[in-house]
């Protein structure tokens, strides 16, 4: 069976963001060219991808990784920095597939996701700017409530991070901002530079034998006992084939394709702040995220800048100038603000899954091709994870997570591509005109 795949005509470099101006060295890695034969071919450069060769490479695996364009081009080297616990949202709504233990299990994979990432960044030693402290914040009332069952629940799970949960009048202690009536403290989630530590972890694959390629976009798939990818200018023959390109998947595989939705999300970076400043804003240099549906979510940087996103789109469209639109929200939150020039602006493709569960598994028609996809927000943490659970049962290791993921169904977005994001935006205005009544 083969899959042909159009790929969009787009640069090869990083998107302009204050990540890819801060970046560690960035090698210039080869386009594949010729053939090439692996235990383990993975498709795609970012998180899932770096995390999945990463783990299989430690078992043994030969492996070979193509990138459409560089490591980390994806949401992986532009999103917000947020390593917060937890993976998917409402995970009790999947008892019925894998019972009340599954879902327990569930949310403890969602806190080991970011002891992954704790490890993985100590072990190889990555610069990435890693620091502790999160806080949700709550807009009304009735988010305190779910903060209040959140820090009980985390209690229940043998959570071993500091979680305090703060009234209104606490809330400057964190946030210099009148906008919240509340908020939960988590000591075990934090921040980071997103795209160094992809680089980092492309780094120690190279070191443990990981073959990458970039700029080697995938053009057709000849699926069968062996896998056969092409390029533009080589092919890779593998026993196992990895799909981790996200929202950045395309046509390359049309069934995966079809259930997950890309949604553009976008950033700005303030010039530096003075510590004055950068204290009055996150007293305790913290990440923050706020619980409406077109959420704020916000970070000092390691040089002080305010890195402010949010605005999740499902048109589809990009903002003409991201600054102009981000700005204004930005200001809602800290109008002392206004005379602060904004340095970087940026957005990427962030992917979505109806019930807004990470989906991992693998093809049943191929049943030698894995896939990680559709985080819906909670990437950087839970690609980490999908990279652990893929490496487990590729090897035949007893992966219990790897099958409570597979178990669970993901619908297709109906409308075909050119209709379930118009059809979705509408969806997302209803919660939003919900949220104002």
């Amino acid at each position: 069976m083969n899959a042909p795949v159009q790929q969009p005509a787009s640069s090869h470099q990083h998107a302009a963001s204050y990540y890819a101006a801060s970046s560690l060295p960035q090698p210039d890695l080869p386009v594949l060219t010729g053939e090439l034969v692996a235990d383990v071919c993975v498709v795609g450069g970012g998180f899932s991808g770096l995390n999945t060769a990463l783990e299989l490479a430690e078992r043994g695996f030969s492996v070979v990784l193509l990138e459409a364009h560089k490591i980390g081009w994806g949401a992986s080297g532009r999103n917000g920095g947020q390593l917060i616990r937890g993976v998917g949202h409402g995970l009790d709504q999947f008892a019925n597939v894998i019972g009340a233990d599954g879902v327990r299990q569930m949310k403890l994979m969602g806190l080991e996701a970011v002891e992954i990432v704790r490890q993985r960044i100590e072990r190889f030693q990555i610069p990435c700017d890693l620091t502790w402290g999160y806080c949700d914040l709550a807009n009304k009332a009735q988010d305190l409530e779910g903060f209040a069952e959140d820090a009980i629940e985390l209690h229940s799970l043998g959570y071993r991070y500091e979680t305090r949960l703060l009234q209104a009048n606490d809330m400057h202690s964190v946030v210099g901002s009148d906008r919240y009536v509340g908020g939960l403290i988590d000591m075990g989630s934090g921040h980071l530079h997103p795209l160094n530590l992809a680089l980092g972890e492309a780094a120690a694959a190279r070191q443990l034998g990981v073959k990458l390629f970039e700029r080697s976009a995938v053009t057709r798939i000849d699926y069968g006992p062996e896998v056969k990818v092409h390029t533009a200018q080589g092919t890779v023959r593998a026993k196992t084939l990895v799909l981790g390109c996200n929202a950045y998947l395309n046509d390359l595989n049309p069934q995966l394709g079809g259930k997950v939705l890309p949604a553009g999300s976008y950033i700005i970076a303030t010039e530096p702040l003075s510590e004055e400043q950068a204290h009055a804003l996150l007293p305790q240099n913290m990440a923050v995220c706020d619980q409406r549906v077109a959420l704020d979510y916000y970070r000092l940087s390691a040089d002080q800048r305010l890195l402010f996103g949010g605005a999740c789109h499902y048109s589809g469209r990009d903002p003409k100038d991201i600054a102009a639109y981000m700005r204004p929200k930005m200001l809602a939150v800290f109008p002392q603000l206004a005379g602060v020039k904004i340095d970087y602006q940026w957005g990427g493709m962030i992917g979505i899954g109806a019930n807004r569960l990470p989906q991992i598994g693998r093809l049943k028609e191929q049943p030698n091709v894995y896939y990680a996809q559709a985080y819906s927000g909670h990437g950087v943490n839970a690609t980490h994870l999908a990279g652990k659970l893929l490496a487990e049962a590729i090897s035949g290791q007893q992966s219990g997570g790897f099958d409570m993921f597979a178990k669970v169904p993901h619908i297709t977005f109906p409308g075909g591509k050119h209709l379930r994001s118009p059809l979705l935006a509408l969806g997302m205005l209803w919660h939003r005109f919900k949220e104002l009544v």
